[in-house]
Parts: structure tokens; sequence; C-alpha cells
């Protein structure tokens, strides 16, 4: 297998995906690509709709992005794509705090909706959530995906790839738990919540564009099964063959296994 380098370029089905360098460089393509998305749409209808993941592996892009020049934060509308059920908006590992640090307040977009989980009644929560993504068209959807291939927090095995739903409480796979420990955000397996509230696969479908942000070595087998796996929820990435719109950003590092 010949060494994947900076420039590689691959498809699987209708899925697309550039190799950079380094997580600082995907970043900034991947930024460079919103801002234009975001730029157009609001061109052509005086708005945008985005959907933003959150995570670690997220932050190369939306630091770049925030360096980004015109872009008109004014007219965008952002949503986030999970959060856990039970986490108060003030706790470290809160998402809905991520997104309040890392686009909210540098970004400034013209609104911004939560994911209320620590909520006495999250189904309600997912409800209502539900009812705003599905208020006008979604323009963008910025992903990620989890070392066991999860999008958003669509678990191996759980995962309805025709859910009608497009939010809904989910239970967390051991590996997904344990993933959150090793990247800090909470000291051991049994902090991590065992719910979540998560946007469902047709959810993250939805928008004109799929953008998919997947930097560094830990998550080189996911990025490897997203390719050659049967298109299954045994591997919720998978789906992401059969999406046109969908463009993938990897690193030398997460396109370690793939073959060139």
């Amino acid at each position: 297998m010949a060494e994947v380098t900076a420039g590689s370029e691959f498809t699987a089905g209708h899925m697309r995906a550039r190799v950079f360098e380094s997580a600082e460089a995907l970043g900034r393509a991947a930024a460079r690509n919103t801002a234009e998305i975001v730029r157009n749409a609001v061109a052509a209808g005086g708005q945008a709709r985005v959907i933003i993941a959150t995570g670690n592996s997220q932050l190369p892009f939306v630091h770049a992005l925030a360096e980004e020049k015109d872009v008109p934060w004014e007219a965008v509308t952002v949503f986030h794509m999970d959060e856990y059920v039970g986490i108060e908006p003030t706790h470290s590992a809160s998402f809905q705090r991520w997104i309040a640090s890392n686009i909210t307040e540098p970004l400034r977009p013209a609104a911004v909706h939560y994911l209320q989980a620590d909520t006495a009644d999250p189904e309600a929560e997912a409800r209502r959530y539900e009812e705003l993504l599905r208020e006008a068209p979604l323009d963008l959807v910025c992903l990620g995906i989890g070392e066991n291939g999860h999008i958003a927090f669509n678990e191996p095995h759980q995962a309805d790839f025709d859910d009608p739903r497009w939010a809904r409480v989910i239970s967390l796979d051991e590996r997904s738990r344990r993933q959150q420990v090793d990247e800090g955000h909470f000291p051991d397996v049994t902090a991590v919540p065992e719910q979540a509230i998560t946007l469902t696969v047709p959810a993250l479908l939805a928008p004109r564009h799929i953008q998919v942000v997947v930097p560094e070595r830990r998550k080189a087998e996911a990025v490897a099964a997203t390719f050659t796996a049967p298109v299954s929820p045994a591997v919720p990435a998978t789906i992401l063959r059969q999406q046109p719109n969908a463009e993938l950003f990897l690193d030398r590092e997460s396109a370690a296994l793939l073959s060139v």
C-alpha cells in the first residue's frame, strides 16, 4: 500500500475526500469551504442555516473559521447536533458550552439554538429542537466522525438511516463514553452520562452541503471503515458514501489506512 500524501484524493460511492498535510491545513481548507457556502447561501436567500459539530477534533476547523473574512454571520442561524442528558450548560464537557465558546462568542451569528438537555423531559426537548430544524431548509452540516464510526451520537447498531425523527434521545455506546474520557472531558467512564439527545441520520443528511472534518490518527480506523465497510448502521458513517453532496477533509494521520 502506497503512503497517503497531502493532496491525495479519494472517492467511495458518491462521497469525495481530500487529504491535507496536517490538522491545521485541513482546518483552514474546511473553514474556507464553510465560509464560501455561507456567503453563497446568504447571497441567494438572505440567510444561512448551519449545523456544527463539537469536540476536540473540530477545533482546528472552528479556529480557522474565526479567521475567515467577510462572512455574513449576522445572517446565519447555528444549530449543534448533540448534548448529554442531564449535563448543565456550565459543565466543562457540555456541548452547549463548546458552541458558546467556539462559535457564539467569536463569530456572533444572528441566532444560536442550543439543545437544553439538562431538562426533566429530554423527549420533549428533542421534539422542540426538531421543530426548529424543520422550520426552513438547512444549508450546511459540519460533521465529524467518532472513533467507533458514529456521526453525531448515532451509535453503531443503533443508528436508523430511515428514522422519521430528526432528534431523539439515545443510549451512548461504551466506546463513545470512553472516547470522552480519553479526550479529557470526564475523569472516568462512570462520570460520562449514559444518554444524549442527538440529531438523527436523516437530519444530518438534510442540508444542501455535508462537510466532514476528521483529523488525527485515532480516527484512522473509523475513516477506513467509512470507505470500505458495508453501508449499514454497524458503521453509521458509511451512509456518507451515498451522498453526492458529502466532502471529507482528512489529514495524513486520519487517512493513513486508506489505499492509494
